[in-house]
């Protein structure tokens, strides 16, 4: 579903290039992210709708019959048995567009990732 016009410069451009319907569910997963993870800095990054927080703490994009969700390896092993429904990668996890987003699932699997990038910034300044 991605359009091979002119690439967005913005999440807002991403989500204005798709239909009303796939729109929607952009922008209700990217509330639930910022909801998630206050703290994320928003940006495009490999062309997709991601949320930095010193890392990569999770992209996420629109294609023909599916949501792409990435929120890194970790975050799809934590929640394996979840996302077992769902087609999944090592790092990915499709939500079918035809299909009720999982919303809360989601939720924690940012959350989660949230909590993992902090743990590792503790780590990094007690080293020091």
């Amino acid at each position: 579903m991605k359009n091979e016009r002119a690439k967005p410069t913005s999440i807002d451009e991403y989500v204005a290039s798709f239909p009303e319907d796939v729109q929607k569910i952009l922008s209700d997963i990217r509330s639930v992210i910022r909801f998630a993870a206050p703290d994320a800095v928003e940006k495009l990054s490999y062309g997709m709708p991601t949320f930095w927080q010193g890392e990569n703490l999770v992209h996420y994009a629109a294609y023909k019959h599916h949501i792409g969700f990435y929120p890194t390896p970790s975050g799809i092993e934590a929640f394996r048995q979840a996302l077992g429904a769902y087609k999944i990668s090592k790092g990915t996890v499709q939500f079918p567009i035809d299909k009720p987003i999982p919303y809360v699932l989601i939720k924690q699997i940012v959350k989660f990732r949230v909590s993992e990038i902090e743990r590792k910034l503790r780590k990094t300044k007690r080293k020091k």
